[in-house]
């Protein structure tokens, strides 16, 4: 249970082959534009041309739901309080005791719906497409980032799947013993804490064995060498062009249909 579950298969997609840090300038581009502006014809514009490269990043429909189900959901959580709490402007189309919506508060929260997908899609396309190791290569060796903060992170985003294993088999090991299995929704709330904590000490413990470890092997005792080195090539630059293209279309779009929306006008 430490190899096998640290082994991901390296992705076989087109972006898979594109440089780390041209997939984070194509997304910082696309997400600083989508900032700058709150209106539902940008963060449209964006968003369908987000999905339009889901192919190039080997995510499908399925996929990204299993894996954006969260953004989703606090995407559509975040329209209904914008449009429950947006001024009322526009036509009132309900109005239920504290609950009041017109056409002006709708279309606000709609707006910040889709801006919220449209922001947070790249970044599941560039999770779904880059390994770990690419990436702290590309930032040790391009960023020039300290080798230790860079290598500490990439150990630790190796060990998440390790911790959801573990806390799968603390629970069955817990259910086996007769513990929290009590019905009610504080009983499972205590369970699941007392899990949390038995988590916590099993990953400070590995923590503290992995430092020892790389301690043990020389890290850090001299110059730090790469096994694979990190370099651009014709595919970043269509990547980098793709973020940029995509930004401006969304801009344009926006402004072309009168709905560019400032947050700092």
């Amino acid at each position: 249970m430490s190899v096998d579950i640290l082994a991901q298969p390296r992705s076989r997609a087109w972006l898979a082959g594109a440089n780390p840090l041209a997939k984070l300038g194509a997304g910082l581009a696309i997400t600083l534009v989508l900032l700058v502006t709150i209106d539902w014809a940008s963060a449209t514009t964006a968003l369908v041309l987000e999905c339009a490269v889901l192919p190039l990043a080997g995510l499908g429909a399925g996929m990204l739901l299993r894996r954006g189900w969260p953004i989703l959901f606090a995407a559509l959580v975040g329209g209904y309080g914008t449009a429950l709490l947006a001024p009322k402007t526009g036509e009132l189309l309900l109005a239920a005791g504290p609950l009041v919506f017109t056409t002006g508060s709708v279309e606000s929260g709609v707006a910040i719906a889709l801006r919220s997908l449209a922001i947070a899609l790249p970044g599941v396309i560039v999770l779904a497409s880059t390994d770990p190791t690419d990436l702290a290569d590309a930032l040790a060796q391009k960023l020039h980032l300290p080798h230790r903060f860079v290598l500490g992170a990439l150990a630790a985003m190796r060990l998440v799947g390790l911790l959801v294993a573990e806390w799968q088999t603390l629970g069955m090991a817990r259910r086996a013993r007769g513990v929290g299995g009590e019905p009610g929704f504080f009983s499972g709330l205590k369970a699941s804490l007392g899990q949390a904590m038995a988590l916590l000490v099993q990953a400070i413990r590995r923590a503290s064995r992995l430092a020892v470890t790389m301690e043990a092997k020389g890290f850090g005792a001299g110059p730090r060498t790469w096994a694979r080195g990190s370099t651009f090539s014709q595919r970043d630059a269509w990547v980098a062009a793709a973020g940029v293209v995509i930004a401006a279309t969304a801009a344009v779009a926006a402004v072309v249909l009168g709905t560019w929306n400032p947050v700092l006008g």
